[in-house]
């Protein structure tokens, strides 16, 4: 059963920006919004440290930080830079 946590909020506004999805095997990074990726801090096999930042997506010419929601590596990247994602795509899963 997954448990979904959302973290993340936009200092202006109070909204949501990303949502970790826990599994027993690993967490789902989730967009809440549609976005361009501007730039992709990480590769897959990297290890990371709860805060560290995995990617940062542009929208409406806002930069938007996606933390890693805990320590692991990351085990997929599922998004590449100048690519786009909709609310609900998989940003990338750390273990």
């Amino acid at each position: 059963m997954a448990r979904s946590v959302r973290r993340g909020t936009s200092s202006s506004s109070g909204s949501q920006l990303t949502a970790p999805v826990w599994y027993k095997s690993g967490v789902r990074i989730l967009s809440d919004m549609v976005a361009n990726v501007w730039q992709v801090s990480v590769s897959q096999g990297d290890a990371v440290s709860e805060g560290d930042t995995l990617v940062i997506l542009e929208s409406m010419k806002t930069e938007i930080p996606v933390p890693s929601p805990c320590d692991g590596v990351v085990r997929e990247l599922r998004v590449v830079e100048g690519g786009t994602v909709a609310e609900g795509d998989v940003i990338a899963v750390v273990e």
